[in-house]
C-alpha cells in the first residue's frame, strides 16, 4: 500500500496503542508488550495495511533488543516507540531493514527519556498513595496507583507520539528516500546490521552457560545448509522442540545415574 504520509486515524490509534502499551494499562501483559517490538510492528502493519513488509522490519528491530534487560522496569532505549515509529517511516521510504534499525535506535532512546519523564511525573502521585494507604482508602488506592499513572501515561504518549507520526514521519521518510543509494544510506544500512549482530550477541551472553552456545551454533548452521530446501519456520521450530525435548531427556537420565 503506497502513501505519502500517514493519517490522522492511523497516526492516533499507533499513538494510542504506544500509550497503552507504555502506561501498563492492560497489566503484566503489555509490559512484555513494551519490551517486545513484534506486537507494536503488528499493529503499525495492520494499520498501514501492510502487515509482511512491517514484521519483515520489526523482526530485524527485534534483534537488537533480545539481549535488553529492565532493572527497576526502565530500559536504555524504548523499543515500543522505536518500533512506532520506525516502521512507518521505514514503509514509506521504502528502506531496508537494517536500515530502519539505523533510525529506530536514536528515537528509542528519546522515548527512553519521555518514559523517565512519566516517572518523573508520578512522584508527585505516590504522595497520595501514601495519604490513602495510611487513611485504608481502597478506592482512593486504585485511583493513585492504576487510574492516574495511566491517564498521565496516555496524556504524555498519545501527544508526542500523535506529533512524531503525523509530521514526523514523512520529514523523516522523505529525507531518507533522497538518499537512498548515497554514502550516508550505506552507512545507515551497515551500522544496523552491526546492530543486529550486537543483540545477538547480548542474548548468547544473558544466556550465559557457554555449554547452550553449541545449540545457536546447531541453529545457525542448519539455516545456512538447508537454505536451498526453503524450509519455514514452524519447521525449525518443531526441530528445536525435539532437540530440546531430548537434552531434557538425556540430562535427566545422567541425573537418576547419578543418584
Amino acid at each position: 500500500m503506497e502513501q505519502a504520509s500517514l493519517s490522522v486515524a492511523q497516526a492516533l490509534i499507533i499513538a494510542i496503542w504506544v500509550a497503552l502499551v507504555e502506561s501498563r494499562a492492560l497489566g503484566y501483559a503489555t509490559l512484555n508488550l513494551r519490551f517486545s517490538p513484534l506486537m507494536t510492528g503488528l499493529v503499525v502493519g495492520i494499520v498501514m495495511g501492510d502487515v509482511p513488509t512491517a514484521m519483515i522490519i520489526t523482526a530485524s528491530i527485534q534483534l537488537i533488543y533480545m539481549g535488553l534487560i529492565a532493572p527497576g522496569g526502565t530500559m536504555p532505549s524504548e523499543p515500543a516507540v522505536a518500533t512506532a515509529i520506525a516502521v512507518p517511516v521505514a514503509i514509506l521510504a521504502k528502506l531496508e531493514p537494517t536500515a530502519a534499525i539505523a533510525v529506530a535506535v536514536p528515537v528509542g532512546l528519546l522515548g527512553s527519556y519521555l518514559y523517565q519523564f512519566r516517572f518523573f511525573l508520578n512522584t508527585f502521585v505516590v504522595r497520595l498513595t501514601d495519604k490513602y494507604a495510611a487513611e485504608l482508602n481502597d478506592k482512593g488506592l486504585t485511583m493513585s496507583v492504576i487510574v492516574i499513572p495511566t491517564i498521565i501515561s496516555f496524556a504524555l504518549f498519545v501527544p508526542a507520539m500523535f506529533i512524531a507520526l503525523y509530521y514526523g514521519a514523512p520529514v523523516i521518510a522523505g529525507f531518507t528516500a533522497s538518499l537512498s543509494g548515497g554514502l550516508l544510506f550505506h552507512v545507515l544500512d551497515v551500522v544496523g546490521g552491526g546492530l543486529a549482530a550486537l543483540g545477538i550477541a547480548l542474548i548468547l551472553k544473558v544466556i550465559g552457560k557457554k555449554v547452550y552456545i553449541v545449540f545457536f551454533l546447531l541453529a545457525y548452521f542448519m539455516s545456512v545448509m538447508l537454505k536451498p530446501l526453503a524450509i519455514n519456520t514452524v519447521t525449525y521450530a518443531i526441530v528445536g522442540v525435539i532437540v530440546a525435548y531430548l537434552f531434557i531427556l538425556l540430562s535427566s537420565d545422567k541425573k537418576a545415574e547419578a543418584n
